[in-house]
């Protein structure tokens, strides 16, 4: 007779789910024994919301439901902050917490709360079973509303007694099937092409929703096709290249001031699986011209038009509604416009811009820390990107190159969730280099995390930008009088040494290339601490309305 424990493994191993991200609490023993007997790969972590943080990573990397395994009560609480985050994001984590005894609700049991109230404003869906042979099915409706249109977590409550309970086997394992993605209508498609055709001045701006529809090959044979220049954000980082002759880097203008002035110009404007929000503007005039003729695909049919008008809104699957447009293209190539220019002009001006912001001077520049990782990290490197000020300024300066090996912290802009973030990204990437930029600051959230590494033997490279300060707000701040601001100047790398790991502190910009080899050749978690200088990164500009 199995138990509620082995129903709940059985249903999350047929929906493909091989790793549990977890920590041990008393509402979950059962179902952890019972996984370390299948042999499941366990990541247990320090830190509840750290545990959301890299099933939500694993979830958007494979492109599929992830677990999160946690106990009740405050570890419920905990986990809320990596749910809101995975929520943001649009990520399809199975978010699972463990309670008090179904017997013992509304009695004042042992850490009982009102955890379904308190998540469902952060999941898609929310259920909690009443009898142990309910499981697999409440697992593969979670699954299925998971991965259903736009993706998001859902949440799953499952009280200790369930887990413990024996069944008699006659369990129901739904065969939910998800529906085909929504195909476009022709008209707009070719409306579409003729408005991109006839521009003078068309720029494609791709999101997430092109990495979730699995769209890589067909937006490169769109861009290679119709010679439009391409920009991406989110998880359409690297999905097509920075070093691709019409990809033209981050489509954030806070970011990225050459994509700011293009979008100013631009006259026709396809935006593929990216929501019109505040890394927009919110299409207004700020960013866009108000003449601008703007085309939305998003398979989330409330994105479209709301925050700007769109002259053509197409509610589809990214992937279908390319392979559309190439079908109907054909074999066409369309000539390279005089705009092609312009926007590799204004690319090469902020190039210089930000290499000249650089200079050899002590405590380092972050712009020559970053001009000097992008010629020493190798080739292949994933990155795991924190906030702030330091790693707003490599975000500006090093390219995507690696679908899904520029992973961010979401809308919620979450900091600190990079270093659990970068476990997860090293986990799916096995013999890939993996490294974590954060801040001195946000590292201090997760710190603990960096045991998980070493317990794990995960050999990512942390990169701490430390300049003794919440260096974003300082500057928000203005620097003559700052409030809650300072930190000490915490030597990271002995931290990092004290948990097992490896680490060097960095004082000048000669240090950097050798400690950069070393850590990627010890093949174990290395911590490099390296003293920067705080300064207005070009985030923060764009923040202020400085240029």
């Amino acid at each position: 007779m199995p138990t509620g424990a082995e129903l709940f493994l059985d249903a999350i191993q047929r929906h493909g789910i091989q790793e549990i991200f977890t920590l041990v609490g008393d509402h979950l023993n059962d179902v952890l024994l019972c996984a370390g007997v299948r042999g499941l790969r366990i990541l247990d972590m320090r830190h509840e919301a750290a545990v959301v943080h890299a099933a939500d990573t694993w979830a958007r990397t494979n492109r599929r439901p992830a677990l999160s395994l946690v106990t009740g009560g405050p570890g419920h609480t905990n986990s809320l902050t990596g749910i809101a985050t995975a929520f943001a994001a649009g990520s399809p984590v199975l978010t699972v917490s463990g309670s008090q005894a179904s017997t013992q609700a509304q009695r004042g049991a042992f850490q009982e709360l009102d955890q379904m109230g308190m998540v469902r404003s952060v999941v898609k869906w929310a259920a909690e079973p009443v009898a142990a042979s309910q499981i697999p099915f409440y697992v593969g409706r979670a699954c299925t509303e998971a991965m259903a249109g736009r993706p998001g977590p859902v949440h799953l409550t499952i009280p200790v007694d369930l887990f413990a309970a024996k069944t008699d086997g006659a369990a129901s394992y739904p065969s939910l099937v998800l529906p085909a993605p929504p195909e476009p209508n022709l008209r707009d498609v070719v409306k579409t092409l003729s408005l991109l055709k006839t521009a003078e001045r068309p720029v494609i701006i791709a999101g997430s929703g092109v990495w979730w529809s699995g769209a890589e090959a067909e937006l490169r044979a769109l861009a290679e096709q119709t010679r439009v220049p391409v920009y991406t954000v989110t998880l359409a980082r690297g999905i097509y290249s920075d070093d691709e002759p019409l990809a033209f880097g981050y489509a954030d203008p806070s970011l990225n001031r050459a994509a700011a002035r293009a979008f100013a110009e631009a006259d026709v404007v396809l935006v593929l699986g990216k929501r019109v929000d505040f890394r927009l503007s919110f299409g207004s005039s700020r960013v866009f011209a108000e003449s601008s003729k703007f085309i939305q695909v998003d398979i989330h049919p409330a994105e479209i038009g709301m925050n700007r008008r769109v002259d053509v809104g197409i509610c589809a699957d990214v992937k279908a509604t390319l392979k559309a447009m190439l079908a109907e293209i054909g074999d066409e190539q369309w000539p390279e416009k005089p705009w092609l220019r312009r926007v590799r002009d204004l690319r090469t001006e902020w190039n210089s811009w930000l290499s000249g912001a650089a200079d050899d001077d002590t405590p380092i520049h972050p712009s020559a820390l970053f001009a000097e990782l992008r010629e020493t990290f190798p080739k292949d490197i994933l990155y795991s990107w924190d906030g702030g000020d330091f790693a707003h300024w490599g975000r500006a300066i090093l390219p995507a190159t690696k679908p899904g090996g520029w992973v961010r912290l979401g809308p919620l802009a979450t900091i600190g969730a990079a270093l659990p973030n970068g476990l997860a990204l090293q986990m799916a990437n096995p013999d890939k280099p993996v490294v974590v930029i954060t801040g001195d600051g946000s590292l201090g959230f997760y710190i603990a995390e960096l045991d998980t590494a070493v317990r794990h033997n995960l050999p990512i490279v942390i990169i701490v930008g430390n300049d003794a300060g919440w260096g974003l707000e300082r500057e928000l701040q203005g620097r003559d009088r700052t409030v809650g601001c300072e930190l000490r100047p915490t030597r990271y790398d002995v931290v990092m040494q004290g948990f097992g790991g490896d680490g060097e502190n960095i004082t000048s910009l000669a240090e950097v290339r050798p400690a950069i080899q070393r850590a990627f050749a010890a093949r174990r978690p290395y911590l490099l601490n390296v003293n920067v200088r705080g300064v207005r990164s070009p985030f923060t500009r764009w923040k202020l309305g400085d240029g």
